[in-house]
């Protein structure tokens, strides 16, 4: 006896409208609006949109961008990004992405939280490469103090007392040592792209 073709459910229907999680992704920039380098988040949100990502949404002015994109656009999206900003404002903007789902592993991993620190002193530098271990034993536990760091992953956390104004525990000093491109935001920053990335 012949058999109907089966068709999808509401529920089938609404579920496949909903983005993935793996397709959502954060990008973050490195040093725009400092000095000379003015990036109007209003110009960057397009650059993602010509590159073929969706959903695109930007966060202060400091270069935060959660989008969407499958897996093999968002490799690209960094080398994409820089290019764009390159031939229209002139100067190099290193962008360094993360997952939605990697954005909540650095959350939970914070090891300064879990061990009662002010979250006021806390940001986490998000590293383009994972750092080999020659390159994390380079690094000087004292060269800071009281600031204190802890290399987790692809991400250094950092506890800064003082202020990261103050730290030496800078980008270029990491990326010195570690061979890559590094660039920091303070806890709530995160906590803020964590919500964004999980539609909040």
């Amino acid at each position: 006896m012949p058999q109907r073709a089966s068709t999808p459910s509401s529920s089938s229907v609404v579920r496949s409208s909903v983005p993935r999680v793996s397709d959502v992704h954060v990008a973050l920039l490195r040093g725009i609006n400092l000095g000379g380098r003015r990036l109007p988040m209003k110009d960057l949100a397009p650059m993602f949109r010509d590159a073929g990502c969706g959903d695109v949404r930007t966060y202060i002015q400091s270069g935060n961008v959660v989008f969407q994109a499958g897996q093999a656009l968002a490799r690209r999206i960094p080398d994409l990004i820089e290019e764009a900003i390159s031939e229209r404002f002139g100067f190099e903007a290193p962008v360094v992405t993360r997952t939605a789902a990697e954005i909540d592993g650095v959350v939970r991993g914070n090891p300064f939280l879990k061990g009662g620190a002010d979250p006021k002193t806390l940001h986490v530098a998000f590293l383009r490469d994972r750092p080999s271990k020659t390159g994390i034993a380079t690094l000087d536990p004292d060269r800071s103090p009281p600031d204190e760091f802890a290399v987790r992953a692809s991400e250094i956390y950092l506890r800064c007392p003082d202020g990261v104004a103050r730290s030496k525990l800078t980008a270029q000093y990491f990326d010195s040592r570690l061979g890559t491109i590094t660039t920091a935001r303070n806890w709530r920053t995160v906590l803020k792209l964590q919500e964004m990335a999980r539609g909040g």
